[in-house]
């Protein structure tokens, strides 16, 4: 390869340049070198190549002893031969009047008779071999040391030991380093001979393994380094019979750190002794090594370990493990490979021109690191303005001159030693100009633009060119003094500009500049000197800069002062960031450090210090990063559920810490559970920090058992979650029976095949083994497949197309199949290409897939947890019969809330058959659906599951709290309020605070509770001319919300109440509804009006309408006066009931029990719609309403009044017997109350209605106020519409204590609609529509009469009564005529 570029680089090369030679004739200057190939030709230069001057052989690191003679080798190559030079320490070594050192012929050096002494070491040391050929240059060979061993000397001496037969023993010779080769061992004065069971070690040390009596005696070592010999002291070795008495295992010899370069041989040593022997085994890593099939691992005697030819895969942490079965010790040492420098890019002989800029590349590789270095013809290359090392090790040589050219080498050395390549460079003469006129010089060249580090020259085309258009131009710079220059191209012919980079500040500079046409250069331009602008002396980067978490929140920077800090530095300014965000911060610091406190716990930062002088910020350090320290969780681990699997074991499920609570790496999981009868008795078990489940065994049955889980750092543990409660089943799962029905069976039908797809039993209490599947044409018998009972899902193949299936499934069990369900489904036609877009509805993105789609999961199941937690689980039928995933499938799960107009999903992806969905809305309905992916094939979505939420207590408050005063009664006020925004539940009641000082204690404010959801509430009996402070709190099921804002009204000054002793008679039924705003232009009905639309039913002559009209008038007034003897007969005892009951009451937190709320009776209310029909007797259109729970006595009531007698309660419950055999299709109409009494009383018949409204607003599921029914008199219950009194009449636009919800009746036609205004002056509500029907037939009226007089004891009332009856039948037989 390496031929084959140089012969394309050769060929591009002389292309290139006889084309240039051609057009030019002349060199362009600042062309590109030309690298490694033959010198550019023209007609009539000189060529020149490259010549081949190199190394055939280079020395290498010798050890010598004193005394003996050693030879350096080196030869080199070239034509003409080299002159060879050596020398030693970078001196060049006088050869010709040295004695003992000698220039062989080859060139290598001879020393005789190495001299070495304490003091006089003239051989030793570092020698380089020089070739030289002249007018060519010099190259320099690698370096090579020359090491003498020392005089012997002993660093330990053997001593005397004793070792048991078997057992290994060791004696120690250490000698230097050097010496190392040149020691030996005697035995007895003779010389020892080594083996597999005798070594010595790399250290000289002696092992004898597997000790026999022949190994006792005496012992000495011995090192022989050219002198005389060196003996070291003779000690004596024992050897003791083998005995049953054990001793202690000590190693004798442990391994230590090593360092060893590749390709040698390393012997770590480890040696051990005790009774039992021992045998020695080595890891690395870990991991066991096996010594006996490897070819480079050896076990020598004794147990050390040798490694032959050692790689950089060699490195790394070798454990020597003794065990003599009584006990186990273990002992440790770092192997450390290093490699020579080796070159990975080598530099290339390069062509250039005088003027052009080049660069020799060098890439190498080596352990520790190479530094590297480049030589010139032998000299070493001091970097400077024109010879500059760039990127770290290639060499840029600025503006060539003619005495650049030669040799240039890269030298690379470590601590192991250090290699050499080089290049050669030659410089090339410019080429004859061909014939043809010049350019003149450039004119007017100038310096546009000068800055700091650019200068920026212009001028204009020569005076032989005006145009120009076909001139290009070299500009030739140089600093004044300087005789090196350098060339700068324009980029395209006719540019008359150019910007030279790269300058120095303060420098002055001298420009020239050339044109080029096709037949060459022509003159130069007068020189320009241009001086560059001064620098601002801003300092440098602040050098070793280090950072170091102190605590898990803090974390201390510290850095130096500036190298370059170009006057004083006044402060500096410490940057940081948290990783992944791009919000910097900064700390203005006076000092070289700073902790930085508050950070974030076990959370990674970066660190950046910026010095400021008087001139302003300089150059900022590069980035640190460091990590706060770890802590224990602040957070209890999320989403703890549990799941009871039989009567002896319970799953517990959990999720981590949210991640910036975990403070740092969670470890495991500490679960800690307990009975709840017993709390004292915890049991603890630890998992690991990956699991997020634990099935807890060995329970009680029937036993509740209290959980809680904590997170585990390395720091401790961290709070643990709420404890959560589980019961174990009293018995496991029935199977003394069969199973019953499947709850759901579907089918999906294909071309030729039934995808079909079930829910389990609704009892989940009985054991299913597995489902039956029976299927046929027209018949299930036909055929019958058996799945396991994990199955949710199957696909019955091969079918006929066309063709009336009739499938069952049965769920089966040990004892035998349950019921079937049975469903049938008709496979597609053969045409039928449909099912082919079934696979690709939620993939529009990915290609066609494949024609076997992935099955939807089944059994999808909700399981709610918590108000905003629900566990989703499905099976999957794809996998095999465990349900263990073990490929690359996941599941992507959606929910959203059950509302049609909500079409937006959330996904969330899953690699179980499981997912917790959590941050939903309280009381709220999802639906959940799941679907499969494996590669490009995904399934269908699932069928949905739904669950709704559990309640929470309302987070928001009532809203729109405003507070009115009742017309005409100013001691009472009107509350009104809408529901909270956020009720999470359904409202259950609200309670009212209020209070005359807005900063009292809550504890002191008077309550007022509301039962239902009502929105509204009068309270009565307040101090005129007060500021009162109101607040209200919403309940559901789970608890109290919070309270609202307080809102402030003040009672007006005058007391009305007293001017109108009538009001109920003009239309206000006290806590009653308000009649229906009629307006000025109300018209009272005739009798016509009768008809259910409205119109007369018959045409009457005017004597008829007299006769009606004076009839009416005439039972008007007989009503009024028996009602008015009735009500006089009661007064006296029920106004001194409601004077007490009605006193103001004072003191803290006192409930107002609802005897402000108690209002007289309705007297008169229309029921227009409210048919009094007994249930049997019409049947319910609307079933959904028959389970109003109406009160059926006294009892059923609260609050209830017990100072009333039991007369009221008898009356009461004939109305409540009438209202509960009334269907509850027809809507309630709002009414008003008109009464002869202003001081009676009837809390029943408040509360009575309240309950009513309550039933009816669960039923109906609207939160509207409209107009209220009050259950009165049944005397007073039809409808026939009477002759107003003669003047306008006036109402008392009352409110209701108590709202009902409108109910609107379904297939009842709607006659006609007027409007009730809810509220103070039809102020605080909008108007509601209130229907308005027809009367009842006569038989209905009469009915209700008959009911009716039953409940009334009075004899008077009784008469009044019977006559009152038949004056009604003589005008209904009127009107009928």
């Amino acid at each position: 390869m390496a031929a084959e570029r140089g012969a394309l680089r050769l060929l591009s090369t002389t292309s290139f340049w006889l084309y240039c030679l051609l057009l030019l004739g002349r060199r362009t200057p600042g062309a590109a070198a030309a690298r490694s190939g033959s010198a550019p030709q023209s007609p009539g230069a000189s060529i020149r190549t490259f010549t081949p001057f190199y190394f055939l052989v280079e020395p290498v690191d010798t050890l010598s002893v004193r005394g003996s003679s050693v030879i350096l080798n080196c030869s080199a190559y070239s034509e003409p031969s080299p002159k060879i030079e050596w020398k030693k320490d970078g001196t060049f070594l006088n050869l010709a009047s040295d004695d003992r050192r000698q220039l062989l012929p080859d060139g290598s050096l001879f020393i005789s008779n190495v001299v070495h002494s304490k003091h006089n070491k003239p051989d030793e040391g570092y020698y380089q071999c020089v070739a030289t050929v002249e007018s060519l240059g010099t190259i320099v060979s690698r370096t090579a040391k020359l090491t003498v061993a020392g005089l012997p000397r002993f660093t330990s001496q053997p001593e005397p030991s004793s070792v048991y037969a078997g057992n290994s023993a060791i004696l120690n010779c250490e000698v230097n380093a050097d010496l190392v080769p040149f020691v030996r061992w005697e035995q007895n004065r003779h010389p020892l001979l080594l083996d597999d069971r005798v070594i010595k070690l790399p250290s000289g040390m002696l092992v004898i393994s597997n000790a026999t009596e022949g190994d006792g005696g005496l012992y000495r070592c011995i090192v022989e380094s050219g002198g005389p010999p060196k003996y070291s002291d003779e000690v004596e070795l024992k050897v003791l019979p083998d005995t049953e008495v054990t001793s202690d295992l000590v190693f004798l010899k442990q391994p230590s750190p090593l360092v060893r370069v590749i390709g040698q041989d390393v012997v770590l040593p480890c040696v051990a002794s005790g009774l039992p022997t021992p045998t020695i085994k080595w890891m690395k890593n870990e991991e066991a090594l096996d010594t006996e099939s490897s070819e480079r691992l050896v076990l020598l005697a004794g147990g050390s370990l040798e490694i032959s030819d050692v790689t950089e895969d060699d490195a790394g942490t070798y454990f020597c493990i003794a065990d003599n079965g009584n006990e186990t010790i273990e002992a440790q040492a770092e192997l450390t490979v290093q490699a020579q420098p080796e070159f990975l890019k080598q530099p290339t002989n390069i062509y250039a021109h005088e003027s052009m800029d080049i660069v020799f590349e060098c890439e190498v590789t080596g352990k520790p690191t190479p530094t590297v270095k480049w030589v010139k013809n032998g000299d070493m290359v001091i970097p400077s303005d024109y010879f500059k090392i760039v990127k770290e090790h290639n060499l840029q040589v600025l503006g060539l001159v003619k005495s650049d050219e030669g040799f240039y080498q890269c030298i690379a050395e470590n601590d192991v030693g250090n290699a050499q390549a080089g290049a050669q460079l030659i410089i090339l003469e410019h080429a004859p100009a061909t014939t043809g006129p010049l350019p003149s010089a450039p004119r007017d060249v100038v310096a546009s633009l000068v800055s700091t580090r650019f200068i920026k020259l212009t001028w204009r085309t020569p005076a032989s060119d005006p145009h120009g258009d076909n001139l290009t131009y070299s500009v030739f710079y140089t600093k004044e003094g300087i005789a090196r220059e350098r060339a700068e191209n324009t980029s395209r012919p006719g540019e008359m500009q150019v910007t030279i980079q790269n300058l120095m500040p303060a420098t002055v500079y001298v420009f020239r500049v050339m044109a080029q046409n096709k037949h060459g250069s022509g003159e130069s331009s007068a020189p320009l000197r241009v001086e560059t602008q001064p620098e601002v002396q801003l300092p440098g980067p602040a050098p070793n800069i280090r950072a170091y978490a102190t605590s898990p929140t803090s974390i201390t920077v510290t850095w130096e002062t500036p190298v370059s800090g170009n006057g004083e530095i006044q402060n500096y300014k410490l940057y940081y960031m948290e990783k992944g965000t791009d919000k910097e911060q900064d700390v203005d610091v006076s000092s070289h450090s700073f902790t930085i406190n508050g950070l974030k716990k076990y959370t990674e930062y970066s660190f950046r210090v910026v010095a400021y002088n008087k001139h302003g910020p300089g150059v900022s350090t590069q980035d640190v990063a460091v990590r706060t320290l770890s802590d224990v969780p602040s957070a209890a681990p999320q989403n703890l559920s549990l799941e009871v699997r039989n009567s002896k074991s319970i799953m517990i499920h959990w999720q981590p810490p949210a991640p910036a609570t975990q403070n740092g790496q969670i470890t495991g999981y500490k679960i800690r559970y307990r009975k709840a009868s017993r709390k004292s008795d915890v049991t603890e078990t630890l998992v690991s920090g990956t699991q997020l489940s634990q099935l807890i065994e060995g329970l009680d049955r029937g036993t509740e058992y209290n959980f809680r889980v904590a997170a585990l750092t390395i720091n401790g543990t961290g709070p643990a979650t709420d404890w959560l409660s589980a019961e174990t089943f009293e018995s496991d799962l029935d199977e003394t029976r069969v199973p019953e029905v499947p709850s759901s069976l579907h089918v999906r039908p294909l071309v030729t095949s039934i995808v079909v797809s079930w829910t389990p039993p609704e009892n989940q209490n009985i054991v299913v083994r597995g489902y039956a599947i029976g299927y046929g044409i027209g018949s299930p018998h036909a055929q019958t497949i058996k799945v396991d009972y994990k199955q949710r899902y199957y696909t019955i193949e091969n079918l006929d197309p066309s063709s009336h299936y009739v499938i069952t499934l049965k769920a089966f069990n040990n004892v035998g199949e349950g019921i079937p369900l049975y469903e049938s489904a008709v496979t597609r036609p053969h045409t039928d290409t449909s099912e082919v877009d079934l696979f690709v509805i939620n993939a529009p993105y990915t290609p066609v897939p494949d024609p076997t789609p992935m099955m939807p999961p089944v059994g999808v199941q909700a399981s709610i947890l918590s108000h905003d937690t629900i566990r989703i689980t499905w099976a999957d039928n794809s996998l095999p019969k465990h349900q263990k995933i073990t490929d690359s499938r996941y599941y992507t799960v959606r929910w959203k809330t059950n509302i049609p107009a909500n079409t937006k999903y959330k996904n969330a992806n899953a690699t179980t058959l499981s997912y917790l969905v959590t941050g939903l809305k309280p009381n709220t309905l999802y639906e959940f659906s799941v679907m499969v992916t494996k590669g490009r094939r995904s399934s269908t979505w699932s069928m949905t599951a739904h669950g709704t939420t559990f309640e929470l207590v309302p987070t928001s408050p009532p809203k729109d709290v405003t507070v009115v005063s009742k017309e005409g009664k100013p001691k009472t006020i009107i509350v009104n309020w809408q529901p909270p925004s956020e009720a999470n539940g359904k409202i259950t009641g609200y309670i009212i605070y209020y209070s005359t000082d807005v900063n009292a204690e809550i504890h002191d404010w008077v309550i007022e509770p509301v039962v239902g959801n009502r929105l509204t509430h009068q309270i009565q009996e307040l101090t005129l001319d007060t500021p009162y402070y109101f607040k209200i709190q919403a309940r559901n099921s789970k608890g109290m919300g919070p309270m609202s804002e307080a809102v402030q009204f003040r009672t007006p000054k005058a007391d009305s109440s007293d001017k109108m002793p009538n009001d109920q008679a003009s239309g206000s039924g006290g806590k009653g509804s308000r009649l229906p705003d009629l307006g000025s232009d109300y018209k009272p009905p005739m009798s016509g009006s009768n008809s259910p639309h409205g119109s007369p039913t018959s045409p009457l002559d005017s004597n008829m309408l007299l006769v009606i009209i004076v009839s009416v008038g005439v039972i008007t007034i007989v009503v009024v006066v028996i009602i008015a003897v009735f009500c006089t007969r009661r007064t006296t005892s029920h106004q001194k009931k409601k004077r007490a009951a009605c006193k103001s009451v004072n003191g803290s937190h006192k409930y107002k029990g609802n005897s402000k709320d108690v209002k007289p009776p309705d007297l008169w209310i229309h029921h227009e719609r409210l048919e009094l029909k007994p249930i049997d007797k019409s049947p319910d259109p609307n079933p959904i309403m028959t389970d109003t729970p109406i009160p059926r006595n006294s009892q059923d009531i609260t609050p209830v009044d017990n100072s009333m007698d039991s007369n009221i309660h008898q009356r009461r419950n004939s109305y409540r017997e009438s209202v509960r055999n009334t269907p509850s299709t027809d809507t309630m109409p709002a009414s008003s109350s008109q009464t002869c009494c202003t001081d009676h009383q009837d809390p029943e018949g408040a509360t009575s209605s309240s309950y009513l409204a309550s039933s009816q607003e669960e039923d109906s599921g609207q939160s509207l106020p409209t107009a209220h029914v009050r259950p009165s008199h049944p005397l007073k219950s039809f409808a026939v519409p009477a002759v107003p009194p003669p003047g306008p009449p006036t109402y008392d636009p009352a409110l209701p204590s108590t709202p009902l919800l409108s109910q609107q009746a379904l297939n009842h036609h709607i006659h006609s609609v007027k409007t009730a205004s809810i509220g103070t002056l039809g102020r605080s509500r909008p108007p509601m529509p209130v229907v308005v029907p027809s009367a009842p037939e006569v038989q209905e009226t009469t009915r209700m009469l008959e009911d009716s007089e039953s409940s009334y004891e009075p004899d008077e009332l009784t008469k009044e009564m019977a006559h009152l009856e038949g004056l009604m039948k003589d005008l209904n037989a009127i009107t009928t005529a």
